[in-house]
């Protein structure tokens, strides 16, 4: 049986990206009482690299929602690997992002929305968190946003 949140994914027309593998001496997540500390994702899709490039140079602030709302739902894909049900989610607590900017790019706060608002509408009022937005010269890859998380869950 789903739960309410496998639901409203469905719902929504969302399909969860299949997690990866890190790629570098760390795990994807660790949990440490009853948060969850999601490492950082960046714009795979399903094995495929998208969104590769920077900020006020290659994509404009739009794109940048895409590629942030992407992260998202790689951080949502790997919580639900991490607690199996995603109906355990009490907070998302709170999302550190960074954006792949050029020098004079300076609307990380509306990229980062992408992520944003994708917590909320999946999660409701459970998905507003505190955050970080970053203006930073390059990112793993050359993507152009990375995102990590942390997530409070039901024991």
């Amino acid at each position: 049986m789903a739960g309410k949140i496998d639901t409203r994914l469905a719902d929504l027309g969302i399909s969860l990206p299949t997690t990866t593998a890190p790629v570098a001496n760390y795990v994807p997540y660790v949990i440490a009482g009853n948060l969850v500390h999601i490492s950082g994702q960046i714009t795979m899709e399903n094995g495929e690299l998208k969104f590769v490039g920077k900020l006020g140079a290659d994509y404009d602030v739009e794109t940048g929602q895409k590629a942030a709302r992407l992260c998202a739902l790689n951080l949502v894909a790997q919580l639900k690997a991490a607690i199996g049900d995603l109906d355990k989610v009490t907070r998302v607590v709170k999302l550190n992002a960074f954006v792949n900017s050029a020098p004079d790019f300076t609307d990380q706060p509306k990229v980062v929305n992408g992520a944003s608002d994708t917590m909320v509408e999946i999660f409701g009022d459970v998905g507003k968190h505190a955050r970080s937005a970053v203006g930073v010269a390059a990112l793993p890859l050359g993507v152009a946003v990375e995102i990590d998380g942390i997530f409070e869950v039901a024991n």
